[in-house]
């Protein structure tokens, strides 16, 4: 977290910021927030993978996003309106982060402008991912979803299991593998 921070605020800042931090580990299948619960922290992830994930009535699990390191997790909307999110966030892996209290959060960012510049810095990255994600749900078929995600995320392939890459391009797993049969083929 120091480096990633040392890049985009005064070191002292990121001191600051670290100190309040709280380091913890994650086993596989844990999660740091669950639907129906009022997240009152958020993390950065130094080690693992995780996954933003939906899951209906039926069970049916909805990947909405996969954050690997040096990525922050937070159901960020329920948590600065204090409402329960609608989303669990999973450990895919063995996975260790930083966590910290929003309470903290807002003391610290109205301590020194850079942490604004930062939020604005997170915010523009999560909403550009967000606008591309959308735009290749309603306008590109499965195989397509399924090149671009190859290379956007090379390693990802490797880490996270076939169901929760199927789940993140919306569709069945069957329909992965055909799509890698005929892409191999």
């Amino acid at each position: 977290m120091k480096e990633f921070l040392n890049n985009l605020v005064p070191k002292e800042q990121a001191k600051k910021l670290i100190a309040l931090g709280k380091q913890r580990t994650l086993a596989e299948g844990d999660y740091l927030v669950r639907a129906g619960e009022i997240p009152r922290k958020f993390a950065f992830v130094s080690s693992g993978l995780f996954r933003y994930v939906y899951i209906n009535e039926k069970g049916m699990e909805f990947t909405k996003n996969i954050i690997e390191e040096n990525g922050f997790i937070v159901s960020y909307s329920s948590m600065i309106n204090e409402k329960a999110s609608h989303f669990y966030i999973e450990a895919l892996e063995d996975s260790k982060i930083i966590e910290l209290k929003y309470s903290d959060w807002l003391k610290i960012k109205d301590s020194h402008p850079c942490w604004n510049t930062f939020l604005v810095q997170l915010l523009e990255h999560a909403f550009i991912i967000k606008e591309a994600r959308e735009r290749d749900f309603l306008l590109l078929d499965a195989p397509t979803r399924f090149q671009n995600f190859l290379q956007e995320n090379p390693k990802l392939i490797r880490r996270a299991k076939q169901n929760i890459i199927a789940s993140y391009l919306g569709i069945q797993p069957e329909s992965l593998s055909r799509i890698k049969k005929k892409l191999s083929s």
